[in-house]
């Protein structure tokens, strides 16, 4: 291997990156370089002689995840190793060995849960809406992964799902199972219990795994369900060639099953497992860490998040204290934050550096109108996907049909004509909302053009196209993001406007219970570590009379500033109070420090 592989890693990075021998933890904070170590710790066991790669299974729990991790390592000159999801990795070997169990292929997959569950409903007499429908399937999601039977999900969840008694769901959950076996179907959580029940009753197909593979790292393990980390251990069988990283500080699927006690409890359950801590933030400025910090103080497993010195400390003394400021309603809120994004785009921010996060999609709705009336374009993390787009499908099929016949002129010029004709121009048009949006998504196939490699001939790159609309690794747009709590974490952008910082909304109205509103505090956290240079928190009263959420009375006004927008009248800030004074609501499910 022609690079070195360990440098440029910190001290602690290098220590979880030649720890090749599990079991290990890294417990890794935000921002920390996580998977900068998985992948040098990989590239660096294959360096030398430690690993071969065809061995290696790397598990991670997005296809987006698992193909960034291929990629680096390609970089690195390492090809071969297995980086999958848990349900890419289940279901390779679910149709691997079933025709030698069974005598006949796998199972289908099922693609659409909630509407089999309508035809289960039918079949019944039940007629339930789409929206108890979803509630239905994410309650079979989670008893499957919990790996609960039906009678211990009752045990469990005894009220029932909407306006439907238990004995419904129970009813409409057993009509489902089924539907789905008359139809020899599997959906994903089947997936995962198939794959485990298969290496717990067949020694031969556990011992040819276990062969298979020696070495595992599991990426994101404060996410992992009973259920995965049951088929963990049985791809490990009696072996400890495990390494394990996470930040319990970012559980925030705990509703799907997931169980940060995993992460935490991992050297009690593994006898003499090194641990290794990384607390080095290498993406946001010091005042933001110290909101994060304050934030999470007195956590279960929370990590003390330190400023990485990539600048000088002048420059880090110059940093920007995060603001928060309060509205009269979600209108202002929203127009005041347009405005400063229109600002920091003036100031020369690049638009795809800076996200407008929340806690729910409903929130959403202000923001997308004050942001095109701004002349600002945007996308929206969950939304239509990239190549989804009408105008990207067209472009890629007129740049496919080219591909076929010999081109007159440069394969960059060649993309850029057909671009042309389809609406692009050298300059976005000043208006927002779709046109603009249109334009950027143009602007984005070009800029993939551009930055081909030399040589790339147009085939190459249509297929290309067609490869990453696959594995969905969309390119970046210069546009502000928009998106969910949920949907960004692992992400991170310069600038960072989180909305809606109110009871009520963050945490969400139905976080009643302690550990509830703990989940909410780590989704706050998840947006907060998202930013690198600025922060900006706001919330409003709206018609509700909102008070400002208990976080921020937590964070306190020593890591905070109040900002210096107002709302519809002017003075917002002095009718609501300093927002970090505020008072907050007694249960604050606060557990002592």
């Amino acid at each position: 291997m022609s690079v070195d592989v360990l440098a440029g890693l910190d001290d602690n990075q290098r220590e979880a990156a030649t720890a090749l021998r599990g079991p290990v933890v890294v417990l890794a904070g935000a921002g920390t370089g996580k998977t900068r170590v998985i992948t040098h710790r990989i590239a660096h066991g294959v360096d030398t002689g430690a690993y071969s790669p065809g061995r290696v299974m790397a598990v991670t729990f997005t296809t987006k995840a698992a193909g960034e991790m291929r990629g680096r390592l390609r970089a690195m000159g390492v090809g071969g190793v297995a980086a999958r999801t848990f349900h890419a990795a289940a279901l390779a070997q679910l149709n691997f060995f079933w025709p030698t169990l069974a005598g006949d292929s796998a199972p289908g997959i099922i693609d659409n849960k909630v509407r089999l569950l309508a035809h289960a409903a039918d079949s019944i007499g039940l007629s339930p809406d789409v929206a108890t429908l979803r509630d239905v399937a994410s309650e079979i999601e989670w008893r499957k992964v919990s790996m609960l039977s039906v009678d211990g999900y009752v045990a469990a969840r005894p009220n029932g799902v909407g306006r439907l008694g238990v004995d419904r769901v129970v009813a409409l959950q057993h009509a489902y199972e089924k539907l789905k076996d008359e139809r020899r179907q599997l959906d994903f959580e089947d997936v995962l219990l198939a794959c485990a029940g298969m290496l717990e009753a067949e020694p031969q197909v556990a011992k040819a795994v276990r062969e298979q593979y020696r070495h595992f790292t599991v990426d994101e393990f404060q996410d992992v369900s009973p259920l995965q980390n049951r088929l963990l251990e049985l791809w490990l069988g009696d072996r400890r060639d495990i390494c394990v990283v996470g930040d319990a500080s970012q559980t925030i699927y705990s509703f799907a099953g997931a169980d940060a006690s995993f992460l935490l409890d991992f050297p009690s359950r593994y006898e003499a497992a090194r641990v290794v801590r990384l607390e080095t933030n290498y993406r946001s400025d010091a005042p933001i860490l110290a909101v994060a910090n304050e934030l999470m103080r007195g956590r279960p497993g929370a990590l003390h998040l330190t400023a990485a010195a990539r600048r000088s400390t002048e420059a880090a003394a110059e940093a920007p204290v995060p603001t928060v400021t309060a509205f009269e309603d979600d209108r202002s809120e929203a127009r005041a934050v347009a405005t400063r994004i229109a600002e920091q785009i003036a100031g020369g921010a690049d638009p795809g550096h800076i996200a407008v996060l929340y806690r729910a999609h409903a929130q959403s709705a202000e923001l997308v109108a004050a942001l095109a009336d701004a002349g600002i374009a945007t996308s929206v993390l969950g939304g239509r996907r990239f190549f989804d787009m009408p105008e990207v499908r067209q472009a890629v099929m007129e740049l496919r049909a080219a591909s076929v016949a010999p081109i007159e002129s440069g394969f960059v010029d060649t993309v850029r004509d057909i671009l042309r004709s389809r609406g692009l121009t050298d300059e976005p048009p000043e208006a927002g909302g779709a046109l603009r949006d249109a334009w950027e998504a143009r602007a984005a196939l070009l800029r993939l053009a551009q930055e081909a490699p030399a040589g790339t001939t147009l085939r190459a790159f249509t297929d290309e196209l067609t490869a990453r609309a696959k594995v969905h690794d969309e390119p970046a747009m210069r546009t502000v993001t928009l998106a969910t709590l949920h949907a960004a974490k692992g992400l991170e952008w310069d600038h960072v406007h989180l909305i809606g910082v109110a009871e009520g909304l963050l945490p969400i109205s139905y976080a009643t219970t302690f550990e509830q509103v703990d989940e909410e505090r780590r989704l706050a956290y998840v947006g907060i570590t998202r930013a690198g240079r600025t922060l900006s928190l706001t919330w409003s009263r709206g018609v509700r009379e909102r008070q400002p959420s208990r976080f921020l009375r937590e964070i306190g006004s020593g890591t905070l500033r109040a900002g210096g927008a107002t709302g519809r009248s002017g003075g917002a800030n002095r009718r609501a109070g300093s927002p970090t004074a505020s008072a907050t609501p007694r249960d604050s499910a606060r557990a002592p420090r």
